[in-house]
């Protein structure tokens, strides 16, 4: 059979979205990384899934090499978005392996989504031993996060001297993270407003990320950098984050690019 799919992005992080809610749809681990390359497939940073169980939107998320994330932050306000225009509601509670997660249309087009409240202590981020999270033992002095997927984050004085590639390979895989972890330099411009280059576990660099540029702002908070409502400019633009009681809110513009269809030769070829 065929495979309908949705072409998604927030600021450049893209996605592919299946929605399962009325078929029954299995993806393997094969085929997910066949979908993410970005010659002979379609091409993704995460793959998400929408099933309707129990009434109730559940989330699920792969990133490109095939792993499972918690969360996807940008994905879940495009799918928020999405399902929203499709039934007229202005808020929405989707099921994630994060937790529940709240949304809620924002001014002029924009979505947000409340990832929830933020992991501070080592073993919940988690690290693969007791150390301070706000000072980890590695060079360049970087703090840790956890917002349903593991942040690593160096405070850097000047963004754009920095060798992403270099430092976010190196240090995804670095043994004080077992889960491996999302890497990002930022660079403080003032009390409200950072800028943010974002390596993503699994993915690579990639312009944008939402538990990233939330991940930034509770660990500028932790360092006394900035307040906790911040402007966050990443590479595909900006994204507004506010630690609040509730947990950290995020909001910024998506897009649906397109809907496609896997052709049966396609999926046959991972069959």
């Amino acid at each position: 059979m065929n495979l309908p799919f949705l072409k998604m992005h927030g600021l450049g992080n893209d996605f592919v979205v299946v929605d399962a809610r009325h078929n029954d749809v299995q993806i393997s681990l094969e085929l997910i990384r066949r979908i993410g390359d970005r010659r002979c497939g379609v091409g993704f940073d995460q793959l998400a899934i929408i099933r309707c169980i129990d009434s109730k939107m559940h989330l699920s998320f792969f990133n490109q090499d095939g792993s499972s994330s918690m969360t996807c932050g940008n994905a879940t306000r495009c799918i928020a978005h999405y399902l929203m225009n499709e039934t007229g509601q202005s808020r929405l509670q989707l099921f994630t392996p994060r937790g529940v997660l709240e949304t809620r249309a924002a001014a002029d087009g924009l979505t947000s989504v409340n990832l929830g409240h933020p992991e501070t202590g080592w073993s919940q981020i988690p690290l693969a031993k007791n150390v301070d999270t706000c000072h980890l033992p590695i060079d360049g002095d970087p703090i840790a996060t956890g917002m349903g997927n593991p942040h690593c984050t160096f405070f850097v004085d000047n963004i754009d001297t920095i060798e992403l590639e270099r430092i976010g390979s190196y240090h995804e895989r670095h043994p004080l993270f077992p889960e491996h972890t999302n890497v990002q330099v930022a660079q403080v411009l003032s009390r409200d407003h950072i800028r943010v280059r974002v390596w993503e576990r699994g993915v690579g660099v990639t312009p944008a990320s939402g538990s990233s540029a939330s991940a930034v702002t509770v660990a500028a908070v932790r360092r006394d950098h900035c307040a906790k409502n911040v402007r966050v400019d990443l590479d595909g633009g900006t994204i507004w984050v506010e630690w609040s009681d509730d947990g950290v809110w995020s909001t910024g513009p998506t897009a649906h690019v397109f809907s496609g269809v896997l052709t049966a030769a396609f999926l046959g070829e991972t069959a």
